[in-house]
């Protein structure tokens, strides 16, 4: 049996608000199904975080729909489980789960429980390829799917549902259980990861997941990872989220499986659809060279859908008001579209307290205060007409400015 596990896709994603994602979403679902195919996968396990939002454009709507009706139909044996993650609407994504389900697709929005509340286990367990797996499938649990009356919710959870797994587990099924989570020991470097906590819980422990567990599919980090043991494993997300994922390299896993064990698992690089470039490649460059920098970036191309993202850091040694429309005019033409604009300030940061003596308020020079306060952001000292304009404002507020009726 072969699994493609893949999670945290964001569909409708904006970069900062600002720029869709549509373009590289849609080159990596359509990859997605090319590898599918490639790999003859019996499954394919989607760990949560199917769109950006609990309310999604329509765009993201249909591009998830328009995937599932094509895997359909490249790959008609082909099963797909799918959980909501923490970004999802579990209602949205699960409304039309009894549609799917008839499709060979089976979406887990909120934790599904019998009407005597115990965990609907025939939902929740999806036998995958034949019988040959069993996906228990738990989605990214939310405080109306906890048991109020558990010290231990998110533990209690899954000991319920592995349980029910064990039970009903044939003699060569393989047992995958998922989760959208933070596990304890995972690396959550980028800033594009909520932190969520699961009953007050951040990190979940890992003997949630006893080692006759096949494999733990998980998501919610967006770096493909293991945690523990080889087979409990983040398949991160297909495209960058943030940019300071620009260095990183996305991926699915594929994993092999032989009876109820995991054979091999391989991970699949996912084809970078635009490149995110920083100018300078690392920490802050003074005005100067950052736009000669931006000076030599290559011209724009009609037509171009994967120009590249664009972030520059400028180091400030004194105010630039300016600084926007310099960066905007040396890109004037430029294949690289700007999507943020950063400044590092060079003064010594240090607080007014630590520069002044302890003295009494009233002895405190104001220039001097606003002197103190300048060399905080910028390396270089202010300009005499700074100084000048400062004076100006002062005598102004303290009333000494000449009254121009007056004269």
């Amino acid at each position: 049996m072969r699994v493609v596990h893949t999670s945290d896709w964001h569909l409708g994603h904006t970069l900062r608000g600002e720029v869709t994602r549509e373009h590289e979403h849609a080159l990596f679902l359509a990859w997605l199904l090319e590898t599918c195919v490639r790999e003859r996968a019996d499954a394919v396990v989607i760990t949560g975080d199917v769109f950006d939002s609990a309310t999604p454009p329509a765009s993201a709507e249909r591009m998830w729909f328009e995937f599932l009706a094509a895997m359909r139909r490249a790959c008609p044996t082909i099963d797909i489980v799918a959980i909501a993650g923490n970004h999802d609407s579990p209602a949205r994504l699960g409304a039309a789960s009894a549609v799917l389900r008839e499709l060979g697709v089976h979406v887990i929005g909120g934790l599904p429980r019998t009407a005597t509340g115990a965990i609907d286990l025939d939902r929740v367990l999806v036998p995958i390829a034949g019988g040959r797996g069993l996906v228990a499938a738990v989605p990214f649990l939310r405080p109306v799917d906890l048991p109020p009356d558990e010290a231990d919710p998110l533990e209690a959870i899954y000991a319920e549902v592995i349980a029910g797994a064990r039970a009903r587990l044939a003699s060569q099924q393989a047992l995958i259980v998922t989760g959208h989570l933070y596990v304890a020991g995972a690396d959550a470097a980028y800033l594009s990861e909520r932190r969520v906590s699961i009953g007050g819980v951040e990190s979940a422990p890992l003997r949630l997941f006893p080692a006759d567990i096949a494999y733990v599919a998980l998501g919610h980090i967006h770096r493909a990872q293991r945690v523990g043991r080889d087979t409990i494993r983040y398949a991160g997300a297909p495209i960058s989220l943030a940019l300071d994922e620009a260095s990183y390299r996305h991926s699915i896993a594929s994993i092999d499986f032989a009876g109820r064990t995991v054979a091999e698992i391989r991970q699949l690089l996912v084809p970078q659809a635009i490149e995110i470039l920083r100018v300078p490649r690392h920490g802050a460059a003074p005005l100067g060279d950052v736009l000669a920098a931006l000076d030599a970036l290559p011209p724009r191309i009609e037509g171009d859908q994967a120009r590249p993202y664009l972030e520059v850091v400028v180091a400030l040694d004194k105010p630039e008001p300016k600084l926007r429309v310099l960066v905007e005019t040396a890109l004037d033409g430029k294949r690289a579209r700007l999507i943020q604009l950063h400044v590092e300030h060079t003064g010594d940061g240090a607080a007014l307290g630590d520069r002044i003596s302890a003295r009494r308020l009233a002895e405190l020079d104001p220039r001097e205060v606003f002197v103190r306060l300048w060399a905080r952001q910028h390396a270089e000292p202010p300009s005499a007409d700074v100084l000048a304009g400062f004076d100006r404002l002062l005598s102004e507020v303290s009333g000494d400015a000449v009254d121009p009726e007056a004269s």
